[in-house]
């Protein structure tokens, strides 16, 4: 019998959300003025190719107010997200690099879909209906944000959407039975919509065929003063 788990996130634009005092390796020319007249839209290019020769998009969604999000298949990844401060000044506020090699190296899940397993499973070890199954070993003696190659690092399957008011991205991706250790075939749903409201808002969705452990998240890191503008440790909520 299939069982299913359903996360929503929406993340309100407007509001300080979640900050981390990394830095960003460059991106400063988005930090601009905008005059730019803007419609919504949708578009989709090649950001890279993987080592074994598969394509990655990226993902570009506007709207009506001119805030953009850029989103890539690889890890159904957040790669940038760029709004307006109170003077109309356009930032990018996510934390992420300028190419996609970058992204193969880096270490920090920018803006990434974590999974099967967001956080640490305690020696890579759990116990499920009787039956121990053993993990991956990839942060000292724990295991990370689903193992050497967790959701972060594989290709989704990205379909562009329209509604009213709205823009979006849905990726899917498929975890086999067994893929890092984990019990089940994991039908998974990942949607990205951005709003006229200014929402930018992410569900996730889970079918399994067999009982296993799952925490999806998204990765994503801010500065609300645009990425390459200090640390966030000035930062307040009012």
């Amino acid at each position: 019998m299939k069982t299913e788990l359903v996360y929503f996130i929406s993340v309100f634009l407007a509001m300080a959300v979640a900050m981390n005092s990394c830095q960003k390796q460059s991106r400063s020319d988005k930090n601009k003025t905008s005059t730019r007249e803007v419609k919504i839209d949708i578009r989709r290019e090649l950001f890279g190719k993987t080592s074994g020769e598969e394509t990655v998009d990226l993902y570009t969604l506007t709207n009506d107010n001119g805030l953009k999000v850029q989103i890539m298949s690889y890890g159904a990844t957040v790669v940038s997200l760029e709004v307006p401060d109170r003077n109309g000044k356009f930032a990018d506020v996510a934390l992420g690099y300028d190419t996609f090699k970058e992204y193969v190296k880096g270490k920090a899940y920018f803006g990434a879909t974590v999974g099967r397993y967001a956080n640490r499973i305690a020696k890579g070890r759990f116990t499920l209906n009787g039956v121990e199954y053993k993990l991956a070993i990839n942060d000292g003696e724990n295991h990370l944000h689903g193992g050497n190659k967790g959701f972060d690092k594989v290709i989704w399957e990205g379909e562009p959407f329209k509604q009213e008011g709205a823009v979006g991205v849905k990726f899917t991706y498929l975890s086999k039975d067994g893929e890092e250790g984990y019990p089940g075939n994991l039908s998974c749903t990942v949607v990205y919509i951005l709003t006229d409201s200014n929402e930018l808002k992410i569900s996730y969705e889970a079918v399994t065929d067999k009982p296993t452990p799952i925490n999806l998240t998204n990765h994503t890191y801010f500065n609300l003063a645009g990425q390459g503008n200090g640390d966030i440790l000035s930062h307040e909520l009012i």
